[in-house]
């Protein structure tokens, strides 16, 4: 896993990354953390979560995406639903549901140029170590990058 420090959505749109990838819950609720700053930036992304069922737990490890342009480049935003709501304290991201995501990103957007936060390690209250260690199985032989925030 490379990392860099920086702002992950200001770095997409600049051309640094084809994709990126960050964690939501199934409420169809991006109010904090990343996904806040990912509706106001990107608000095709929000309007793709808004097409899934709120509050379904099937959701768990599924995602949804949007395709958009800036600066005349394709960017696209996966959400993926690794945690089922945001209320109360303790872990709330689902590591299978985690593991699932990275899957179908592999799948689906594979040889592109993938950025993430520290997804599901930040409000969802995951292990750090944990979710690197599925990252790093899942997206091995990926170009995938660990944004950590910097402004």
């Amino acid at each position: 896993m490379k990392t860099i420090r920086g702002d992950l959505l200001k770095l997409a749109v600049e051309g640094t990354f084809d994709v990126i990838l960050h964690g939501c819950n199934c409420q169809c609720a991006m109010g904090a953390g990343i996904a806040k700053a990912v509706k106001a930036v990107f608000p095709e992304a929000y309007e793709a979560d808004c097409q899934t069922e709120k509050g379904a737990e099937e959701k768990l490890g599924s995602i949804s995406y949007a395709r958009t342009e800036r600066n005349a480049r394709e960017i696209i935003i996966v959400n993926g639903y690794i945690q089922l709501h945001w209320r109360g304290s303790g872990t709330k991201v689902n590591y299978q549901a985690l593991r699932s995501v990275l899957a179908t990103v592999r799948k689906n957007f594979g040889g592109k140029r993938i950025g993430y936060p520290k997804i599901g390690a930040g409000l969802a209250g995951g292990d750090w170590n944990r979710i690197a260690a599925i990252i790093e199985e899942e997206l091995d032989g990926e170009d995938h990058t660990l944004v950590e925030f910097a402004r």
